[in-house]
């Protein structure tokens, strides 16, 4: 009887980038998931504009453009140094990861600090009436993302300088890097509907 063959895997890297690696498909499946939450929430934002006959309903005016224009500029804008983080892990570049997720994190303290002076600008409070309620609902949830990746780049961020630094680590970059991506291309059609939509 012959031996049993083995087959040895220890010269496998530890991660693997892209499809390759199951966090990637955890995080597609959660991108799927938050993007049906996103579309229900504005698809009821257009049945409520269909029902009333004027909208913004009781004379409000459409919300001030400048807040929710500026943060879409710092969104757009941190999706360089997002690029450059995701591109740096893929390397397996430390000092690359370290710079760029710290401007990253720096990104994402300036949107929230905008966020927070956008929702005191808005045309409208929460408890106004059904639309005040829909646009607190679609800006409230956005942030959460927000708020969710900054605190999980924070996180991986402490990890590149304190360590343990493993491989592994390189390849939640990669998947923290696109899942931003998801946050940043989410907020344009709640942009839209938000300060674009009423104005039509």
């Amino acid at each position: 009887m012959s031996e049993p063959r083995t087959l040895d895997v220890g010269g496998l890297a530890p991660g693997a980038f892209g499809s390759r690696s199951l966090m990637w498909w955890g995080t597609m499946g959660i991108v799927l998931i938050e993007s049906t939450v996103f579309a229900l929430a504005i698809g009821s934002y257009f049945f409520l504009w269909m029902r009333l006959p004027a909208f913004p309903p009781d004379g409000i005016a459409p919300p001030d453009l400048r807040w929710g224009t500026i943060n879409t500029v710092v969104l757009l804008a941190s999706m360089i140094p997002n690029e450059l983080a995701k591109r740096a892990g893929e390397r397996i570049d430390l000092r690359g990861v370290r710079i760029w997720m710290t401007v990253c994190l720096l990104f994402g303290a300036a949107f929230n600090a905008l966020r927070v002076i956008e929702f005191m600008h808005l045309n409208v409070w929460w408890d106004h009436d059904a639309y005040g309620s829909m646009v607190w609902l679609l800006l409230g949830l956005h942030t959460t993302h927000i708020v969710t990746d900054f605190l999980d780049t924070a996180v991986l961020t402490a990890l590149m300088f304190i360590g343990p630094i493993e491989e592994k680590r390189f390849v939640d970059v990669e998947e923290n890097a696109a899942y931003w991506y998801f946050v940043v291309i989410a907020w344009l059609p709640i942009y839209g509907v938000i300060y674009w939509a009423p104005r039509l």
